[in-house]
């Protein structure tokens, strides 16, 4: 048998079994858009397409060896294209400077930040003495002191008020969470605070989204009125979106046992709202005999479930992960409508490739990957079953073994990705979920329903109450599970090429036919094995200049023990470390060939550097070109971003921020020539030569 036999006779096989691979392929595109280091060209990004629309016009005319090739070829260049036609349709301006002064605004959102401030997001901006066309399209300011003091915000108010702006910062750290990108997405162009009252500049006028946003906030209110405190937090996390009133000790809990996904309405509340909806209406529909007997009540009970699924999706906010979850239940609603199965993997391929084509950018985010990595897994470990017709134990025992199994395979199936972004392993969180998940969908979402329905007679504090006491109970769970010894253990971040062989190992064990696809098992083991093998960098600095981190025999010690907490705390995580700042301050070693100068009398005090040592400024230091040592302050940070040292002695590397990301259109460093940071000795001493 030839070569070309083998592979017509592989695919064949596979035949029925493809469309899986679909989003893959795209999902391959976005990536390849997003891990380019150079913005594309229009021309570029027209040839990519041209490329796929050839490939997919050739599937008929070629052989079955190389059609389903070409087919896959044809979703990478339209993931390519999507991603790149995207990230043009969000452009904005971004400021580039530090900006202080008048700020007004319409309130479009209203969050905490993670220092618990009110946060407000706010579009149709105006600076002062900025044009329109340089003034970003939305800014995100959080509210400090005084600033709570003012007018009471409420959505759709237009307000003014006095504020610290700066550009979106980079990544923390070479390779880490580009809130650059993110931000560009989310179209701010200026993040920042303000201790300045709000005034009011003219009241909210008709805007259907704003006036769905201000009855999703009074609706978060009138919960948190019913019940106070975090399980009204919880409560209007669940019903409206709003996360903003549970306290930070409450989601430190909820983090810490691993039930932190119930509080963002996922595929889990939407699934159960709309499961709940559904069933309801079949039994209302099966005792009405005229419907039962002459109507399709099935499919009227689908209809009302996404009419159900809809309202949840518009009173929640509608943000990215609940579109997401919305996007699959729909899928899945819509299949019975036209009489296929609601649940399988080809459904859950349709709805990839739906959230992939309205947000390409979701594929490089945490939700995207744990929701469909869950879902997946899910639906393909009870289709196996299902196939193998194997029980669930006697027929009593099937539900409690159903949650529990459900509860294993999605939390398997999740904690690599939750472990890969957020450095953290909740070691009980099995035990929480068991405990908690149930009573979403036996008391809390069928009480929320309730609330909902008996709001228009002023009754929704019956099924308020309800709720409440089912939350009452995950909180408790919560707060007993985090206080056990060793509830939360840390790891340290991944390379780059982690997450995506180990996708590409366990979709191969998914989607593949026949006991080839145990291979992907072997792509997954080496996945976990490069993970273990990776190592943190020797040195870190911040893109201000504000902080250091050097890594010692005791881990990482940092170079001042308060200021910068966003970022010595991302990289203590990233480390797998779970101390504090302050902590990790105290290992600052007295030989460290690192000088950090923070503060004016710093720099003053400063009288030079010797070779083989390296000079951090959260500042400007003159003379810094003739200086015989690597002197990284603003001038050169604002050109490269963070840095990293990785190894020692002879093996030292130097890589920056700007040197992962590369230059693209979110990241504001196209505007400055790159500075060449080379390492010229073996003991860390490094040189700078400008452009």
């Amino acid at each position: 048998m030839g070569l070309g036999q083998s592979i017509r006779d592989t695919f064949l096989y596979q035949r029925g079994h493809l469309f899986g691979w679909l989003p893959v392929g795209m999902a391959i595109g976005i990536a390849v858009f997003f891990g380019l280091r150079f913005e594309p060209s229009v021309v570029l990004i027209a040839t990519v397409l041209a490329a796929g629309g050839i490939a997919s016009l050739s599937v008929r005319y070629v052989d079955e060896r190389v059609s389903p090739l070409l087919v896959l070829g044809a979703m990478i260049a339209l993931g390519f294209v999507l991603a790149g036609w995207r990230a043009q349709s969000v452009a904005g301006p971004v400021i580039d400077w530090r900006y202080y002064g008048p700020v007004e605004g319409r309130i479009v959102g209203m969050d905490r930040s993670g220092s618990d401030a009110v946060r407000l997001t706010l579009d149709r901006v105006k600076l002062d003495r900025v044009s329109p066309d340089e003034t970003p399209t939305r800014v995100r300011i959080s509210l400090h002191g005084d600033a709570t003091l003012g007018v009471v915000p409420s959505p759709g108010l237009r307000v003014m008020t006095t504020a610290h702006l700066s550009p979106p910062g980079g990544p923390v750290e070479p390779g880490g969470f580009d809130f650059q990108r993110h931000a560009w997405f989310a179209e701010l162009g200026a993040v920042g605070y303000t201790r300045v009252p709000l005034v009011a500049i003219s009241a909210p006028r008709f805007d259907l989204r704003q006036v769905v946003f201000g009855i999703r906030m009074r609706a978060s209110a009138r919960v948190q009125e019913v019940l106070p405190g975090d399980v009204g937090g919880f409560a209007a996390a669940v019903t409206t979106g709003d996360r903003s009133g549970i306290s930070q000790d409450g989601l430190d809990d909820l983090r810490a046992s691993n039930t932190a996904h119930l509080l963002a309405i996922s595929g889990l509340h939407m699934g159960l709202l709309s499961g709940f909806v559904f069933g309801l209406l079949r039994l209302i529909f099966a005792l009405i005999p005229l419907i039962a007997l002459h109507w399709p009540a099935r499919k009227m009970a689908a209809v009302g479930a996404l009419a159900a699924a809809s309202i949840y999706l518009a009173l929640s906010g509608g943000n990215v992960a609940t579109e997401r979850a919305f996007v699959m239940v729909a899928v899945a609603l819509c299949a019975i409508l036209i009489d296929r199965r609601a649940i399988s993997l080809r459904a859950v391929a349709i709805a990839a490739l739906i959230v992939l084509s309205l947000r390409p950018e979701a594929l490089m985010g945490p939700g995207f990957q744990m929701s469909f990595a869950a879902t997946t897994a899910l639906v393909a470990v009870f289709g196996w079953m299902r196939d193998a017709q194997w029980q669930l134990g006697p027929k009593w025992a099937q539900p409690i073994i159903g949650v529990v199994l459900s509860s294993a395979i999605a939390g398997l199936a999740t904690a690599p990705i939750g472990a890969a972004h957020f450095n953290a392993i909740a070691h009980y969180g099995l035990i929480a979920n068991l405990a908690s998940v149930p009573l979403m969908g036996v008391l809390i979402i069928p009480a929320a329903v309730l609330a909902l329905v008996l709001a228009p007679f002023g009754a929704e504090a019956v099924g308020l109450w309800l709720m409440g006491a089912g939350l009452q109970w995950i909180l408790w769970v919560a707060d007993w599970v985090s206080s056990l010894e060793g509830a939360r253990g840390y790891v340290p971040g991944p390379g780059p090429w982690v997450l995506p062989l180990m996708a590409v190992g366990a979709l191969f064990v998914i989607l593949w036919q026949g006991r080839v696809r145990f291979a992907g098992g072997v792509a997954m083991v080496g996945a976990l094995m490069l993970w273990q093998s990776g190592g943190r960098p020797t040195v870190l600095i911040a893109d201000t200049g504000g902080l250091v981190g050097v890594m010692t025999d005791a881990g990482r010690a940092l170079s001042k023990p308060k200021g910068a907490g966003f970022v010595a705390r991302n990289w203590l995580e990233n480390d797998g470390e779970g101390i504090d700042q302050e902590a990790a301050a105290a290992r600052w070693p007295d030989d460290v060939p690192v000088i950090h100068l923070s503060g004016k009398r710093a720099l003053a005090a400063f009288s030079g550097c010797a070779p083989g040592q390296i000079v951090v400024v959260n500042g400007t230091l003159e003379g810094a070109q003739e200086a015989e040592c690597l002197v990284l302050d603003a001038t050169v940070l604002r050109k490269t971003g963070s840095v990293a040292v990785l190894g020692q002695g002879a093996d030292a590397k130097l890589i920056t921020a700007r040197d992962v990301t590369g230059d693209r259109m979110w990241s504001g460093w196209r505007r400055y020539a790159a500075p060449a940071l080379v390492i010229s000795h073996t003991d860390l001493t490094l040189a700078l030569s400008q452009e």
